[in-house]
């Protein structure tokens, strides 16, 4: 059972996350967070973004994460194209990331990419084949396939990403 204040503190950090994925870090919801009782708290998150520099943000990298293995999932699912399908799917995922944060997250999206396609060309290789011979496949060249797959969805991920940004830079340009 966590105590009111974890608690509050998750809600705070979650509504501190919304606002800026989306981009609407008001005043309003810059108080909210502000007010709560959190001096060590706060002592404690300046330390580590002091060292990680803003560089890798966790809820970031699940969020998109888990937004790549579905695309990943649903781009395999397209019959004769399921390979072109799931990068498809990878870099519409990190173009949205792009078009939608205020912040650059080039890691969280290529570490989600990379991770969700070379999972989908593990599993791939297991249902592609006679089982058996799969097993055998992978077993030799198991991390060679994770690793080729891992390559070309971190690519895909990072070109939409950089693509979303690219999209959302000339819209809020001013002309």
């Amino acid at each position: 059972m966590q105590r009111s204040d974890e608690a509050e503190q998750s809600v705070d950090d979650l509504l501190a996350d919304v606002d800026r994925l989306t981009g609407d870090d008001t005043d309003e919801s810059t108080d909210r967070r502000q007010s709560a009782p959190t001096a060590s708290r706060d002592a404690s998150k300046s330390s580590v973004r002091g060292r990680l520099g803003g560089l890798f943000s966790v809820r970031t990298f699940l969020v998109a994460l888990a937004l790549s293995l579905v695309a990943v999932v649903a781009g395999g699912a397209i019959p004769l194209v399921g390979f072109v399908g799931r990068l498809v799917g990878l870099f519409a995922v990190a173009f949205a990331v792009g078009v939608l944060a205020s912040d650059r997250h080039y890691v969280e999206v290529g570490l989600a990419g990379a991770l969700a396609s070379g999972a989908g060309f593990v599993v791939s290789t297991l249902t592609a084949a006679f089982f058996p011979f799969a097993v055998r496949l992978l077993s030799e060249y198991g991390i060679a396939i994770a690793g080729v797959g891992a390559g070309v969805g971190a690519l895909a991920a990072l070109a939409g990403h950089y693509f979303g940004r690219d999209l959302r830079d000339g819209f809020t340009r001013d002309l």
